[in-house]
């Protein structure tokens, strides 16, 4: 499955069922930037048992301020609609397998 673009009308929808990791982040945040490959092949290896989203936080600031995000890039990943993780600034590949497998 493919990296989705979360937006105001389908964030609720996108993580209703299952685990979801939501990175919110802006085009001008190199540290996001680094992440995106991360998160690329966490979709690829994992894509059958979560689902991995994108919210940009200039177009979406309202989902931002939901989430209280302070600083990006800042993954949230979330358990059939609740928040159980945030994960502050870039992290490895394995530093995000270690957290996120607990909750598939």
């Amino acid at each position: 499955m493919a990296i989705q673009n979360a937006t105001d009308s389908n964030f609720n929808e996108l993580i209703a069922q299952g685990t979801a990791v939501v990175e919110f982040w802006a085009p001008w945040c190199g540290p996001c930037r680094m992440l995106a490959p991360v998160l690329d092949e966490l979709d690829r290896e994992l894509g059958s048992k979560l689902r991995v989203m994108k919210v940009n936080v200039d177009e979406y600031g309202q989902l931002a301020a939901r989430f209280q995000v302070m600083s990006i890039p800042l993954i949230v990943l979330f358990k059939n609609g609740k928040p159980v993780e945030k994960i502050h600034g870039f992290q490895s590949k394995k530093a995000l397998l270690d957290t996120i497998r607990p909750h598939l």
